[in-house]
């Protein structure tokens, strides 16, 4: 066994750790942090399996943005755990079985992508252009269509969340984008034509001042 192997089993091994305490844990501050870990281990494998793009994707989506938006949001959240977990060891058992199905039913359809195939010999030119540049090419040039297909489709679902769940306070000042969208420049500005009157400056009179 190899040194690569080695730290596949490592990592693998503490993914598969911090994945069950992630369900497991009593404190949901805790079992973000284990969700952390099972994230980095991920990254780890994929930087073993020289999936370096994927890998620092990994890291800066769901580690760096997603799981610590999510901890500050449980952390600052007062939240009964203790009456969400009711039952669970009780249905633990049946979900393990599921579980285990699942898992089951992925091995023998990822099987055959694992038995050894002569492949062919990898070009020079793509071994110097490095995964991540490649990664590029293949998205931007033979996927770019379904690129743009999923980029509006995940536009419209945002502006969909944010429509229903905004609300509007009768005390707060908002802009109404469709009233200013409908404004006139006669609704805005009236001109007045008015005769210019000039009033001449009256004298005091003797003895006033």
């Amino acid at each position: 066994m190899n040194t690569t192997s080695a730290l596949f089993y490592v990592f693998s091994a503490v993914l598969l750790f911090a994945a069950f305490r992630v369900i497991t844990a009593r404190s949901t501050v805790h079992a973000a942090l284990f969700l952390v870990l099972a994230f980095f281990s991920a990254s780890c494998v994929w930087m073993l399996l020289r999936a370096e793009f994927l890998a620092i994707a990994l890291v800066l989506v769901y580690v760096g943005a997603v799981m610590v938006l999510f901890l500050f949001v449980v952390m600052m959240l007062d939240i009964n755990t203790d009456s969400l977990r009711e039952g669970f060891w009780k249905h633990f058992p049946l979900a393990g079985m599921v579980g285990a199905v699942i898992a089951l039913e992925m091995a023998l359809v990822l099987l055959r992508g694992f038995q050894p195939t002569q492949a062919a010999a990898p070009d020079a030119k793509a071994l110097q252009l490095g995964n991540t540049k490649l990664l590029g090419i293949e998205i931007y040039t033979h996927y770019l269509y379904p690129l743009e297909i999923a980029a509006v489709l995940l536009l419209v679902a945002i502006v969909a969340a944010i429509a229903l769940t905004l609300r509007g306070r009768k005390d707060s000042r908002r802009q109404d984008p469709g009233q200013q969208v409908r404004a006139k420049k006669a609704d805005r500005l009236r001109l007045v034509k008015m005769a210019a009157v000039v009033e001449t400056p009256s004298v005091p009179k003797e003895g006033q001042s």
